[in-house]
């Protein structure tokens, strides 16, 4: 990595955007290089910076894909179907491309990969660094617990979220299935209503909770005979999800191509 890594951001008026546009302003040896938003965004030609609640830095908002030259990195938060498309202009541009979208299909995460063959891609459903040490934590509680305890995993968002259940719990569910040695699809319970009868064994329990401003919560029960473990993650900012997309960035500009998650990033595969 050069001594200042220019990064680029997709969505950068949204939310999301913002946070992250600030976090590289926080990051020494990161500055922003480029700002991105939809062709027709009311806030194309303003400055990235002053927009986020920093110091102006001199990048205006654009409406099209940025030039291999404005930024060696290029950060996506946004909706499938876009982060698709990005990844393919990053790999036209010989980029190195991070997306932390949710709600992608087996179709679109396969396209990911197709981008992976040419560049450096970072793909995670939850970038933050906590949430990726729990997913390891998950996996090492669901072997040496074995099949005598019943698992759930229970999941909190904000109202305006659109996919249920969320990346994260997904990813823990792999987490889980990984542990077990079987098939998600085999084990994955997303709804009880009714009569259900007894618990199958061996199920796993994905449920999904939506209200208010929650940032996001993920909650995994191990239920034994006499007694419960639970795992929790709470992310209380949309800082935590930013912060590990910076350094995803940091860690895969003028890295090999090839698909990565946050496992690889912080070292724990």
């Amino acid at each position: 990595m050069s001594q200042n890594l220019k990064i680029g951001v997709f969505g950068a008026a949204g939310k999301m955007g913002r946070t992250i546009v600030r976090v590289i302003a926080d990051t020494k040896g990161t500055s922003l290089g480029a700002a991105i938003e939809g062709p027709n965004n009311p806030t194309i030609g303003q400055d990235a910076g002053a927009l986020a609640g920093v110091t102006p830095l001199g990048v205006a908002v654009k409406g099209e894909s940025p030039g291999a030259d404005a930024a060696a990195a290029w950060i996506d938060f946004s909706l499938p179907e876009v982060t698709v498309a990005n990844a393919d202009a990053a790999a036209r541009a010989g980029v190195a491309f991070v997306a932390g979208t949710t709600g992608l299909s087996d179709a679109q995460k396969a396209k990911l990969a197709e981008a992976g063959q040419k560049i450096p891609v970072v793909f995670s459903p939850n970038m933050s660094i906590g949430v990726n040490v729990l997913l390891e934590l998950v996996k090492r509680a669901t072997v040496s617990l074995g099949t005598d305890y019943d698992i759930d995993i229970v999941e909190a968002h904000h109202r305006m979220k659109r996919d249920a259940p969320s990346g994260t719990a997904l990813r823990l569910a792999e987490a889980v299935a990984e542990g077990r040695e079987r098939p998600l699809s085999e084990i994955a319970c997303y709804s009880r209503h009714g009569e259900i009868g007894a618990r199958p064994p061996g199920e796993l329990g994905i449920q999904t909770l939506r209200g208010g401003d929650v940032v996001g919560d993920h909650t995994v029960f191990f239920f034994g005979q006499g007694e419960r473990i639970e795992i929790t993650h709470r992310a209380s900012s949309r800082e935590t999800f930013a912060r590990g997309a910076v350094r995803a960035a940091i860690w895969a500009a003028g890295r090999a191509p090839g698909l990565y998650d946050m496992r690889d990033v912080l070292g724990l595969r």
